[in-house]
């Protein structure tokens, strides 16, 4: 078998495109990392956005559920009810 021999010219040459190329594959690995995120949080949020327009249109058109909303998160109380505290 014949023996390969690299010429110092050639080993140069593959030395100054690695320079010149790999600096752009990390920063295209990157920005690819960067998009997955960025799809994944996209979807979380339509996700919520979706959620959100739900329960809009349940506080639009249930006034139980209004109550309910008001109770829980407010405290709100009817007249004549004592509002008990547990506290976790």
């Amino acid at each position: 078998m014949a023996k390969i021999r690299f010429k110092p010219i050639h080993i140069a040459i593959a030395v100054l495109i690695a320079i010149i190329f790999i600096p752009g594959y990390i920063r295209l690995i990157q920005l690819k990392v960067r998009n997955m995120y960025l799809e994944s949080e996209i979807s979380r949020l339509e996700k919520d956005n979706l959620k959100l327009h739900k329960e809009k249109k349940q506080l639009e058109n249930d006034i139980d559920y209004v109550e309910k909303v008001a109770r829980e998160s407010m405290g709100v109380t009817k007249k004549g009810e004592i509002p008990i505290r547990i506290e976790h």
